[in-house]
């Protein structure tokens, strides 16, 4: 990767982001009545669903705070992330048990919870944003709070019943995975105290359960001992989760000068390019089978944007880490692929769910899984990457 590539791909990122993704999300997505942000959007940025996903509220409240911390201090940052914690802390919050909600109404009545806590670990990050941003005490205490409440429930849930029975148990890679994540942005904002603790025991559990070198693969459900479970669901792999755990990894070992975290990481970056690109049309499939067989779910062959978008940074953070030229070019293809065919160039913001062979399957710029942040956490980090932090 030579200066002048270097440099074309810092334009991409940095422009893409400011003048491309952010704009679009301030122009169509505030909601200036109820507060929060509207994610559900047709192509052109107009809405389609009132709903809001908190998933999308922290992660929206996260991204806006992060700008605010790391580009620019633009008060109008500031106050999109200030008012997407206030309808995080207004009415995101089941007062019964102190969970959070995954899904309300526009003015924030509750519509459903989930059996996991995932939008407690995203609203964690966006308070320890916010913290850094004003100094303020209590959305470092909400950050503490929302961090404790995930871990806890993961790890000694007693009010949530599973939807599975004990006839089968299981362990999943997500929860030691975004562990390792929102430890690192906690650590950065308001200096979590365990933040390594946590890494480190989220990183022993990937290694020890869910990596495989005798079949070079990174299992997203194993048994509780680690083994194989040859069942539809045991067998899935999900290529791009598991990419996005080992940029997790490697930049933990870049943070750490710790050459065995960032050899890990290219690891599992190898085994999962080799099973999760598309030789045939491009790009990383949803869902492959560890041996090759049929997969049950019928989406596993398309092309979702956020595989994309942590391919593009696992990759490059590789190439960066290692100076080996099979990242840079593998970099150069998830990147000029996913360039030619998700970016929607008369409307803004890339489309979020394509065919096998990249042709558009839906015109969704938004939901409640999709908003701002895999795309635009991907422009900002491969910017930075690129001109600050590994020059």
């Amino acid at each position: 990767m030579d200066l002048e590539r270097r440099q074309a791909l810092i334009d991409v990122y940095r422009d893409g982001l400011l003048r491309d993704t952010i704009p679009f999300w301030c122009n169509h997505g505030i909601d200036y009545k109820d507060g929060g942000f509207f994610t559900s959007l047709n192509r052109d940025g107009t809405i389609i669903d009132t709903d809001k996903g908190v998933w999308q509220q922290a992660r929206a409240t996260w991204l806006f705070a992060e700008l605010y911390n790391n580009v620019e201090p633009r008060d109008e940052w500031l106050q999109l992330a200030i008012r997407g914690a206030a309808f995080l802390d207004q009415h995101c919050y089941d007062s019964t048990d102190g969970r959070m909600w995954f899904h309300v109404t526009q003015d924030g009545q509750p519509i459903r919870k989930r059996r996991y806590a995932y939008s407690e670990c995203f609203a964690a990050i966006a308070y320890g944003e916010l913290a850094l941003a004003t100094g303020e005490a209590h959305y470092r205490e909400r950050a503490n709070q929302a961090f404790n409440r995930f871990v806890d429930h993961n790890l000694n849930s007693v009010e949530a019943s599973s939807k599975f029975t004990a006839t089968r148990p299981s362990r999943g890679m997500g929860f030691p995975m975004m562990t390792i994540a929102t430890a690192q942005e906690l650590r950065q904002s308001i200096g979590l105290v365990d933040a390594d603790h946590w890494i480190d025991r989220s990183v022993a559990t990937i290694r020890e359960f869910h990596l495989k070198p005798d079949i070079e693969c990174v299992m997203e459900t194993v048994g509780v001992d680690g083994q194989l479970l040859d069942h539809f669901d045991g067998r899935t792999l999900n290529p791009g989760h598991a990419i996005e755990g080992a940029w997790f990894i490697m930049w933990e070992g870049h943070l750490r000068g710790d050459t065995n975290l960032i050899e890990t990481g290219c690891q599992m970056l190898d085994w999962m390019w080799n099973r999760g690109w598309d030789e045939k049309h491009g790009g990383i499939l949803y869902f492959v089978d560890v041996r090759g067989l049929p997969v049950q779910e019928y989406w596993h062959d398309m092309k979702f944007w956020w595989p994309q978008n942590e391919t593009i940074l696992a990759t490059l953070l590789a190439h960066l880490l290692t100076g080996e030229d099979k990242y840079a070019q593998w970099h150069r293809q998830a990147h000029d692929w996913a360039y030619s065919h998700f970016p929607d160039h008369k409307h803004g913001e890339w489309f979020g769910y394509l065919h096998r062979d990249g042709s558009l399957s839906s015109e969704l710029k938004g939901n409640l899984w999709k908003g701002p942040f895999h795309l635009p956490r991907m422009q900002y980090m491969a910017w930075r990457w690129l001109e600050k932090d590994l020059f």
